[in-house]
């Protein structure tokens, strides 16, 4: 059988400053139509690069590439223009880990669909919107016609990314390339979006090449595993066979540092008990008045113990960040209490407030828009210490070059800006600042979800160490529920807005007493292509019983 696609000695250079910075380096490989090959690897590996190689995309950027790529037969390093053309969307279609960026917001996805279709086909408007309509419909979309007409900001996430793989599969191509099109995504999501891959290649007989830093997802979409490291192949074979058996010390940390459901519990922490030194009692936030009013949270009531961690999970659209912000008065409750240290802060105006502000503290999701990127991170971490009335410029450097360092950064690092430090270890300059006011309350909102699973590893041994030392109360807000159950002492389940179940880790994963939190649970990827395989049957079969009902 002629290989799909065929990677020979592929290197790719990238200028900086002072000299190239090899991004991928004499990788070869081939993928048979069909098939599905995963590569995995940690940020920085190459994995982009390589995918992004396949499609001609480092034409025109500077880049050096050297090495054979041929894909559906086109030898793309000496394709024309117009062969490109050809081969991009007809060939092969590739689908972004973001599809805000992908989508453009001012026109109705169904029309940025119906012009992809036009550009290679060159057919007629309406041939083109049925096409768009067609393929909204195959890839899940309910009521395509009607949907079709909707901008992507109407979208949610996983709806968004559905449309992105119709827009691939527009022109009906050989091969999907897919760059982590799951990361950003709910468990349940996630699972709907790799089941859909999973189908369109049993019906269309497309080959994929899925770029992924989550075992667990590779083993859910492929036939085959390519393990890569600082742009060069560190082990590849059959996915059950690599998974199973890793050869390679750097593979073998990396499932080493899968977060599992069915791994040992977090060692219990001697939590102070008594008082709670937050709690909440029947919380609720609404957003916007009458016939738009849309309740955010409703009638929530939580406590978090002086050391332990308290993880919220759910979906996206549950309530999980708006809660976390009430709880650091980031929001003000429309309704209910919220004490802290038996005094009740829910109401209290900004002013009064200011004797709780340093002793509550968040470190936010995307540590790059939470940073100021024309500040030095040093300035973003001294700003708490500036705010609580500190003047003494020397002792303040002193400060954060202590934070800087306990939290595993180069101290000497304090006049660099953002741009100059990788996902991680931005991440880690979010937790020196939450740090630097000597809080006894932080609140983690998606702190790893747009890490890879080594950096994750690293970012929540941190959490957990500076726990120990500090005696620090955590809420850990999450979707990945294999995270949580790592670092959480007690869980709470969020559902539109409200808990619907919490306890202790043991008891919520062990012995889940509400349907939605089975249902959580039931989706998240394992690193076991025989699990994965029959969970989604099991989802498929699941799946028609509802469809009958």
């Amino acid at each position: 059988m002629t290989a799909l696609v065929e990677v020979t000695d592929l290197t790719v250079e990238f200028p900086v400053e002072g000299g190239a910075l090899r991004a991928v380096d004499g990788l070869s490989f081939t993928l048979a139509p069909g098939r599905a090959l995963a590569l995995v690897g940690e940020s920085g590996s190459g994995k982009s690069t390589v995918a992004g190689a396949l499609l001609g995309l480092h034409r025109g950027t500077g880049a050096r590439v050297t090495g054979g790529v041929r894909v559906g037969g086109t030898d793309v390093a000496a394709a024309s223009a117009g062969e490109l053309r050809a081969l991009r969307g007809g060939v092969a279609a590739m689908v972004f880990q973001d599809p805000l960026s992908s989508l453009d917001p001012y026109y109705a996805v169904g029309d940025q669909i119906a012009e992809v279709y036009r550009v290679h086909t060159g057919t007629g408007r309406k041939a083109a919107r049925a096409r768009a309509v067609e393929v909204l419909d195959r890839v899940g979309i309910p009521d395509a016609a009607r949907r079709s007409r909707s901008r992507p900001h109407e979208f949610s996430g996983g709806m968004r990314q559905r449309a992105l793989i119709a827009m691939a599969l527009a022109c009906a191509p050989r091969l999907l390339v897919a760059d982590e099109p799951t990361t950003a995504l709910d468990v349940t999501v996630q699972a709907q979006i790799l089941d859909l891959l999973h189908e369109l290649r049993a019906e269309t007989g497309m080959g994929l090449l899925l770029v992924t830093h989550d075992v667990g997802v590779a083993a859910e979409s492929a036939d085959e595993v390519l393990v890569m490291r600082a742009g060069r192949e560190v082990e590849r074979g059959p996915v059950a066979e690599v998974l199973s058996r890793p050869a390679d010390p750097y593979t073998q940390a990396l499932l080493a540092a899968v977060p599992r459901l069915d791994g040992p519990l977090r060692e219990p922490v001697r939590a102070e008990r008594g008082e709670p030194l937050v709690e909440a009692v029947g919380l609720r936030r609404e957003f916007g008045r009458g016939a738009g009013r849309t309740v955010a949270v409703d009638d929530v009531s939580l406590s978090v113990h002086a050391g332990e961690t308290l993880g919220i999970v759910g979906e996206s659209g549950s309530g999980k960040t708006t809660l976390g912000r009430m709880l650091v008065r980031l929001l003000d409750p429309t309704a209910g209490q919220l004490r802290h240290g038996g005094d009740d802060i829910g109401s209290l105006p900004d002013k009064a407030l200011r004797p709780y502000r340093r002793q509550l503290q968040m470190v936010f999701q995307d540590p790059v828009s939470s940073l100021n990127p024309r500040r030095s991170v040093g300035e973003s971490v001294a700003d708490p210490l500036r705010a609580a009335g500190r003047h003494d410029e020397a002792g303040i450097r002193a400060r954060v070059r202590d934070l800087l360092e306990r939290v595993g950064l180069d101290p000497d690092r304090y006049d660099r800006y953002p741009h100059e430090f990788s996902g991680g270890q931005r991440q880690r300059v979010g937790i020196a600042r939450a740090l630097a006011a000597e809080p006894r309350l932080i609140v983690c909102d998606e702190p790893v979800s747009a890490l890879d699973v080594t950096t994750q590893a690293q970012v929540v041994s941190l959490l957990a160490e500076l726990q120990r030392e500090l005696g620090l109360a955590l809420v850990f807000i999450a979707h990945d529920l294999a995270v949580v159950r790592r670092v959480s002492d007690r869980v709470a389940v969020m559902r539109h807005g409200r808990i619907v179940e919490q306890g202790t880790v043991a008891e919520v994963y062990g012995s889940p007493r509400d349907p939605y939190t089975a249902e959580l649970l039931a989706a998240v990827p394992v690193p076991d292509p025989g699990h994965a395989a029959a969970r989604r049957s099991s989802r498929r079969h699941t799946g028609r019983e509802l469809a009958a009902a």
